[in-house]
């Protein structure tokens, strides 16, 4: 974990609301895994105080990429950075995801600004794995194609792909008396992830997902993100013992 200032290269808008930040670090950038995050400091002042949870979207020689949605004063004051801005990152936070080659079909499941850590975990996947990308959007404006190819849309209002949820995107993509090895990633919000624990149920499929809370430290210390743990019967912290879970473990 390292705590340092970076340059802004780009910050470019992908989507509706959605923008792509990149920042140059060589010491960052040698450090990070598929899954973990940082705890940036959005503005050299002292509004915002606290600092905000962005997963690593993506790496790229010394460059460093955090996909991440406008929501709130912090984030809008993160879309108004420009080339040559400066910002202070604290990171690599948290665990990461797990990955083999095993698995004969692998899901990524992603709600909304969820997709945000997977073109980094997509990179690492070998050139034979066999996998798709279920991205769940509100509408068609919300959609782009950043790190991320093998995806099939849903939208709630129908203006893309399925009309739905991702779950029930799933479920379509999904045969349930198949005898495969699948693996689900999963990133979104917790009614989500509720969603997909249920339909998971007794199934022999194996499910990782990246909670999102948040954090004003990022490493345990403000105890401010407990969730469940149904394994050891007490509450973990998804900054620190996360942000990835196994699904079966947490009560969410």
């Amino acid at each position: 974990m390292l705590i340092k200032d970076v340059e802004v290269i780009s910050n470019k808008q992908i989507s509706v609301g959605t923008f792509l930040l990149e920042v140059e670090s060589e010491e960052f950038s040698k450090s990070i895994l598929p899954g973990q995050f940082f705890n940036i400091q959005v503005s050299q002042n002292s509004f915002p105080l606290l600092r905000r949870p962005f997963s690593i979207s993506n790496i790229s020689g010394n460059s460093l990429f955090f996909m991440y949605k406008v929501v709130g004063e912090g984030t809008q004051i993160m879309a108004e950075k420009k080339k040559g801005d400066i910002l202070n990152l604290l990171g690599p936070l948290g665990n990461s995801f797990q990955y083999d080659d095993s698995y004969d079909q692998i899901f990524v499941v992603a709600g909304g600004i969820g997709i945000a850590p997977f073109p980094l975990l997509i990179k690492q996947f070998k050139t034979n794995q066999k996998y798709s990308v279920l991205f769940g959007v509100r509408n068609k404006h919300e959609v782009h194609d950043y790190g991320i190819n093998n995806v099939v849309y849903s939208s709630d209002d129908g203006s893309i792909g399925l009309n739905g949820n991702v779950i029930e995107l799933l479920r379509n993509n999904i045969n349930e008396n198949s005898t495969q090895k699948i693996k689900i990633y999963s990133c979104g919000p917790n009614s989500m992830f509720r969603a997909l624990k249920q339909f998971i149920g007794n199934k022999n499929i194996d499910c990782e997902i990246s909670m999102e809370s948040a954090m004003a430290c990022g490493f345990g210390i403000c105890q401010g993100c407990p969730v469940e743990h149904n394994v050891e019967n007490k509450y973990k912290l998804i900054c620190k013992d996360g942000p990835i879970f196994k699904i079966q473990d947490i009560i969410i």
